[in-house]
């Protein structure tokens, strides 16, 4: 279980490098061999960070059903109990100075997404080392009783039971860090806002529909929003379609992501859907 924690913590922290190599990628900007900006370098990251760290735990999961079948293994409960104890703060300490980072600017913004993933990763490494503090606090109590045989599973066997659990982590990540690279909608929260936003737009200036379409890729916000022109609209002049614009950019601005935005007018529907 030691081993298999500290391997975790080491990768995790091989991958931490990766993470900072991947920020200033994406702080670099947009340019010419990247119109769009450098943002898709986050999930793609996240994607490589937590197969990485899932494989790890599959790993150590086969592994620990091995020691099962062989009859478990002996440890010396006394020195590890005093690692778990260490492992356990140190993580905890590192994860909540992370996560509360991710809360002290703005809401969202370039590198966002990697950081909240390293909180989860160090967060995650906290609950594996008390779930190492807990097994050998168990193993304790049985050798103290004279059951060192049942003891001896107590490894291997939270081994298995706490690299399955943690696989929540990566599989969670890998998900989201998917449906940014494929250019999906956001979560249901984050389009329900925008739309909030484009719906009060069209009804100050008039404007009966709006088709809306959004992409989140790190920490930009990819959104296109097509305005169907009616009768009674006061958008009439090119002016008008720039004072919508205007409007709806701050609107959005207020959301706390960088964003690509594409406002287009029609009076044909056919054209916005």
């Amino acid at each position: 279980m030691i081993v298999f924690d500290g391997l975790y913590s080491f990768v995790s922290i091989g991958l931490s490098g990766l993470a900072v190599l991947a920020l200033r990628f994406v702080r670099r900007g947009a340019d010419e061999r990247f119109p769009w900006g450098r943002e898709a370098a986050e999930p793609l990251v996240v994607i490589l960070k937590a197969a990485t760290l899932g494989a790890l735990c599959v790993y150590a999961g086969v592994g620990g059903v091995v020691d099962l079948l062989r009859g478990g293994q002996e440890v010396e409960v006394g020195w590890a109990i005093v690692y778990a104890l260490i492992a356990t703060a140190a993580s905890f300490t590192v994860g909540l100075v992370l996560r509360r980072g991710t809360r002290s600017e703005s809401e969202q913004g370039p590198g966002k997404d990697l950081v909240r993933s390293e909180a989860a990763e160090w967060l995650g490494d906290a609950l594996l080392s008390a779930g190492v503090l807990i097994g050998f606090l168990v193993a304790l109590l049985l050798m103290s009783r004279g059951r060192s045989d049942l003891a001896a599973y107590v490894d291997p066997g939270m081994v298995v039971l706490v690299s399955a659990a943690f696989l929540v982590v990566p599989f969670r990540l890998v998900i989201g860090g998917m449906r940014e690279m494929l250019s999906m909608s956001p979560p249901e929260e984050v389009q329900s806002r925008l739309r909030e936003v484009v719906d009060d737009v069209g009804q100050h200036y008039g404007l009966p529909e709006s088709f809306l379409r959004a992409a989140k890729v790190g920490g930009r916000m990819d959104i296109e929003v097509d305005y169907v022109v009616g009768p009674e609209s006061s958008v009439v002049t090119v002016a008008d379609c720039d004072a919508v614009r205007s409007d709806l950019h701050e609107r959005l601005t207020a959301l706390g992501y960088e964003k690509s935005v594409v406002v287009a007018f029609t009076t044909d529907r056919r054209w916005a859907e």
